[in-house]
C-alpha cells in the first residue's frame, strides 16, 4: 500500500496536478476501515486507494474537492457515522485532509548520504523544492523518512542517474569521496548543462578535481562553473553548518537566475 501510495503522488507531482490525501486517523466503534487508510482524491473525484466505500467515502471526496476550489490546506474532521454520514453503524471516525501541491519547479540532486546529506536533507525537504537523493547504501537513505518532496535512489553507479534529471536541476555532490564525485562530475559536465554543480571538499580537492575533468575532457569554462568548495565561506566543519552554507548558496543561485 506504502509503495503503490508513493507511486502515485510521485505521478501526480510530475504532471503537476493538485491532489487532496485523506487519512484515517482514528476510529471508535464500528468503523469502515481501519486507522492510517488514505485515498487520494483529486479534481474529478477518487484518485487512488479507499477508506471504506459507501457514504462515509463520498463525504470525504466531497470534502476534499471543496478543499481544491477554496484553496484550503489542512483540515480535520470528526464524523459520527450514525448522526454525520447517514449510516447505520454508530461508530465516530477521524480523518486528516491535506492538500497536495504540484512538483515544485525547483529541482535539486543530491548525491551522497552521508554526515552532511542526514543535514542537508531536512533542510531541502523545509523549501519548495524537488529532491532526487541517490547514494549505494540503502541503511543511510533509510535514515530519512518518506516524504513525497523526495526520491530516494540506491544505486551502485550513481552517475547512471544523471541522464534521467530535469535540464534545470542543480546538482550537489558530497558523496563518499574524489573516487565517487569524479565519475557523477563528468558525465553531468560532458553530455549536460546543468545550472549549478557543486561538491564537497577542500581547496586542495578543487585542485586535483579540476585537474581530472580536464584530463577527462572537460571544457575550462565548463569547470570554471563548479562550487568546490561547496557551499558560502561561513560556519565550521560541523555537518548541520556546512548544510546551512549549502543552502544558503544555493538560494543566492537560484534566484540570480530567476527562473524558478
Amino acid at each position: 500500500m506504502n509503495e503503490k501510495f508513493l507511486d502515485h503522488v510521485q505521478k501526480l507531482r510530475e504532471t503537476r496536478k493538485e491532489a487532496v490525501v485523506v487519512t484515517m486517523v482514528h476510529a471508535r466503534g464500528s468503523a469502515p476501515q481501519e486507522i492510517g487508510a488514505r485515498i487520494i482524491v483529486g479534481s474529478e473525484g477518487l484518485l487512488f486507494g479507499t477508506v471504506g466505500g459507501g457514504k462515509v467515502e463520498q463525504k470525504c471526496i466531497a470534502h476534499a474537492k471543496a478543499m481544491l476550489d477554496a484553496g484550503t490546506d489542512h483540515d480535520f474532521v470528526d464524523w459520527n457515522l450514525q448522526k454525520d454520514v447517514g449510516m447505520t453503524c454508530g461508530g465516530v471516525v477521524s480523518f486528516y485532509f491535506e492538500r497536495m501541491l504540484p512538483a515544485a519547479k525547483w529541482k535539486i540532486a543530491v548525491f551522497g548520504a552521508g554526515h552532511v546529506a542526514q543535514e542537508f536533507i531536512p533542510l531541502l525537504l523545509k523549501l519548495d523544492c524537488d529532491i532526487t537523493w541517490v547514494d549505494p547504501r540503502i541503511e543511510w537513505l533509510g535514515k530519512i523518512p518518506e516524504n513525497y518532496k523526495l526520491n530516494k535512489i540506491q544505486s551502485t553507479d550513481m552517475k547512471e542517474v544523471i541522464p534521467s534529471l530535469h535540464p534545470d536541476t542543480f546538482i550537489t555532490s558530497m558523496t563518499m569521496g574524489h573516487a565517487f564525485d569524479l565519475p557523477i562530475l563528468i558525465e553531468a559536465m560532458k553530455n549536460h548543462s546543468f545550472p549549478y554543480i557543486g561538491v564537497i571538499g577542500s581547496e586542495a580537492k578543487a585542485k586535483i578535481l579540476k585537474a581530472d575533468l580536464q584530463k577527462a575532457g572537460i571544457a575550462e569554462d565548463v569547470i570554471a562553473q563548479m562550487h568546490c568548495p561547496i557551499g558560502e565561506p561561513f560556519g565550521n566543519n560541523h555537518p548541520v553548518e556546512i548544510a546551512f552554507s549549502i543552502i544558503a548558496q544555493l538560494i543566492t543561485i537560484r534566484d540570480s537566475k530567476k527562473t524558478f
